[in-house]
């Protein structure tokens, strides 16, 4: 997850955001599985809120609020990472797949 740790930090978002920790912890479970992806609600933010003591829709919200934050901070590195033009910030869902996939790349 180190990767993961340094590419938030590289987009402004640390641990002062609830949602920090719910997108490492997200990105944990789709890691595993990477069919969880596949199912945001069902087994993504449902597990993330049982391990946070909150909601599904506080860490949708808090994911939601990290992305739209990140995108304000460093727009570039959003658009680099995606690989495409981007003229909003990302989605819960594809914010989620790149960090999974940035964090399961090997070195």
């Amino acid at each position: 997850m180190k990767k993961v740790r340094r590419i938030l930090r590289e987009l402004g978002i640390t641990a002062n955001y609830t949602g920090y920790y719910q997108i490492i912890w997200a990105v944990e479970l789709a890691c595993q599985d990477s069919e969880f992806l596949a199912q945001m609600i069902k087994k993504i933010y449902c597990h993330v809120a049982e391990r946070s003591c909150s909601s599904w829709k506080a860490v949708e919200r808090n994911i939601r609020t990290v992305v739209t934050k990140a995108w304000e901070n460093n727009p570039d590195l959003l658009r680099r990472l995606v690989g495409e033009e981007l003229y909003r910030p990302p989605t819960n869902s594809v914010f989620l797949s790149l960090l999974t996939e940035i964090a399961m790349e090997r070195d």
